[in-house]
């Protein structure tokens, strides 16, 4: 009887290829220290998170941690709003009637062609200059109590800057929709139509198909996908440090500025990212492990 062996061979090519990257990071550390002969010093990098507030004699976030705050609010809120217009758009290319056909279609078209940093630009000064106002976010710190002022600042950050805050999540969520639209889509399309047809069969009408045969299915299909663009999205949002919203890229080019420590502020504030996706995406692969078993 021949055993299989091929397990045993993997751990020897992971084992290889871990010694490699650990030998490309020690010589890339290597030959900064050499060739830029550069003093680093990450003292600074405490001082920037926290705080020592004398008002309320504990620490408080300070820059770096704020733009993280901001950065996770971001995420969050516009990829709800991606969502839900992913989902509308997403039901609407699948439809029978060309109308929504066609005005899912360029919506989706007009985002995947157009640069991000293009797109940013336009949509931020049409959002600033029409849409805010009409919600009267410029007037919300002087009309609100404070309780409301408190819910505010802890959802959507500082209420002098919330309709910066608002404006950058309404770019991101627009921009995130369309590819949140195909991912709809395809979940929508690889339901199998046999399905759909043995649905229709039996008298279902177009809504209680996608209710009760559909979207259960795509649901569990467009989940992963779905987490890898929000995980996507929280490093695009620092797009929109590009119209002045203090989020954390925003707020490293101000610290790295002041304090003339690029390299050590950007190692760092490239760890936090790191930090941020690699913990989203191990959350939801337990996530989805959890809905396979549940499948299952």
């Amino acid at each position: 009887m021949i055993r299989n062996k091929a397990p045993y061979d993997s751990y020897w090519i992971d084992a290889l290829v871990l010694f490699a990257v650990v030998f490309l990071i020690v010589y890339v550390v290597y030959r900064v220290n050499t060739v830029l002969v550069y003093n680093w010093d990450w003292s600074f990098i405490p001082g920037y998170l926290f705080r020592w507030d004398e008002e309320l004699q504990s620490y408080a976030p300070n820059l770096l941690m704020k733009g993280l705050f901001t950065t996770i609010r971001l995420a969050i809120w516009s990829i709800i709003l991606a969502a839900i217009l992913g989902f509308i758009m997403g039901v609407m290319r699948t439809s029978r009637r060309l109308f929504p056909r066609m005005l899912s279609r360029l919506y989706v078209e007009l985002i995947r062609n157009i640069p991000p940093v293009v797109f940013i630009f336009v949509f931020y000064f049409f959002i600033s200059s029409q849409i805010t106002p009409l919600l009267g976010l410029d007037n919300i710190s002087e009309d609100s109590s404070p309780m409301t002022l408190k819910v505010l600042d802890f959802l959507l950050g500082p209420p002098e800057l919330l309709s910066n805050v608002v404006a950058g999540i309404i770019c991101l969520a627009l921009f995130e929709g369309a590819y949140v639209t195909e991912i709809v889509r395809a979940g929508i399309q690889s339901i199998p139509k046999g399905q759909v047809e043995g649905g229709m069969s039996i008298g279902l009408s177009r809504i209680q198909l996608m209710r009760y045969v559909v979207m259960p299915q795509a649901v569990q299909k467009v989940v992963p996908p779905l987490a890898s663009q929000f995980i996507i999205l929280i490093k695009d949002s620092s797009i929109v440090s590009l119209i002045s919203i203090q989020e954390l890229t925003f707020l490293t080019m101000e610290v790295a500025t002041s304090t003339q420590r690029v390299f050590e502020i950007w190692v760092f504030v490239a760890g936090m990212y790191f930090v941020i996706s690699y913990a989203c995406a191990f959350g939801f692969s337990r996530l989805e492990k959890r809905m396979a078993l549940h499948k299952a």
